[in-house]
């Protein structure tokens, strides 16, 4: 799947979620996708420090292996639906922000 396709599964996903939870206003929806989002970058951290160790024993025994790039992927896809959300269109910012990167590091 490329980019383009998954920020169109994304903005279906975004209508059906919105039906399913009743978040028709974008004020509510917002606030949940942003709550979302920040569950799973704390996912993402919890498995970037299992990762390298940094874990109780416990919680490293209990972690598999592979799961960084899995919760990689539910930030992005949390992150689409956020874009979604709000009108953004994630490819021009992306975009926009890989050039200003290329200007300030010339």
């Amino acid at each position: 799947m490329d980019f383009h396709d998954a920020l169109a599964y994304a903005k279906e996903q975004n209508r059906l979620l919105t039906k399913r939870y009743g978040l028709e206003e974008d004020r509510m929806r917002i606030l949940a996708q942003t709550v979302k989002l920040s569950e799973e970058v704390g996912e993402l951290a919890n498995e970037v420090l299992a990762s390298q160790g940094l874990q109780r024993h416990e919680k490293l025994a209990a972690t598999e292996k592979g799961n960084v790039a899995k919760e990689m992927a539910d930030v992005v896809f949390v992150t689409m639906l956020l874009a979604d959300t709000f009108g953004v269109d994630l490819e021009e910012a992306l975009s926009e922000k890989i050039e200003t990167i290329k200007i300030r590091r010339a």
